[in-house]
C-alpha cells in the first residue's frame, strides 16, 4: 500500500477498520405519524349555519355534504355523482359492520310509488313518459335517462342480457339508441 493520500484515497487513520461499522449507533428510529392532520382539524370545526330562519351549529363536514346535496338536487352532475358515492361508501360500510347472520324483524309499510318516482325526477334519474297510462296501469309511466341506463350496463360483474332483457331495457330508456351495449350483445 503506498502512503499516498489524494482523491478518493483517505488517510488511513480516518478509515474505519474491517468489520467495524460505518454507522456505530445505528439506523434511527421512524417517528410515529401525527395522530390527527391538518384537515381533520380543519373538518372538526363547528360552523354556525341558519336553517329555516334558526341558527344551527354543524360540523364542517356536514355543512359541506348539505352543500353537495343541494347542488345535487339543483342539477349539478358531479354533485349527483358524489352523492352516489357516499351512498355506496355508506352501503359498504353498513355491510361490513351487519353481522353475517342475524334476526330480520320484517315491518310491512304501505306502498307509495309517487314518492318514489318523485325522488328519481328530483335526482334526473327518469322522466314521466310521454305515452299515455294505459287503463291497468295505476301510476303515471316514467322512462329512465339513458346516462342512468348507461352506468348500470357498465357495471362491472353484471349477468348476461337475454334479448327479452334488452327489448325490455329501450322501451324503458328515453333515448335508448345512444346506448352501448355490453360486448357480446349483437343487436
Amino acid at each position: 500500500m503506498s502512503g499516498r493520500v489524494g482523491a478518493g484515497r483517505p488517510p488511513a487513520g480516518s478509515c474505519f477498520r474491517k468489520g467495524q461499522s460505518g454507522n456505530p449507533r445505528g439506523r434511527p428510529k421512524s417517528r410515529p405519524a401525527a395522530s390527527t392532520s391538518a384537515f381533520d382539524i380543519v373538518v372538526d370545526r363547528t360552523l354556525t349555519v341558519t336553517q329555516g330562519g334558526k341558527p344551527r351549529e354543524l360540523k364542517l363536514e356536514e355543512a359541506l355534504q348539505q352543500k353537495i346535496y343541494e347542488d345535487a338536487i339543483a342539477g349539478n352532475r358531479a354533485a349527483r355523482r358524489e352523492v352516489l358515492k357516499m351512498i355506496a361508501k355508506r352501503e359498504k360500510w353498513l355491510a361490513a359492520k351487519v353481522p353475517k347472520h342475524r334476526h330480520v324483524e320484517r315491518l310491512i309499510e304501505p306502498v307509495d310509488p309517487d314518492n318514489a318516482n318523485q325522488a328519481l325526477i328530483v335526482l334526473d334519474i327518469a322522466e314521466p313518459g310521454t305515452r299515455s297510462n294505459e287503463p291497468s296501469e295505476e301510476y303515471a309511466r316514467l322512462l329512465l335517462r339513458s346516462w342512468a341506463v348507461q352506468a348500470a350496463l357498465s357495471r362491472p360483474g353484471r349477468r348476461q342480457l337475454s334479448a327479452k332483457d334488452v327489448s325490455e331495457i329501450k322501451r324503458c330508456t328515453r333515448g335508448p339508441e345512444t346506448l352501448r351495449w355490453p360486448a357480446g350483445y349483437q343487436e
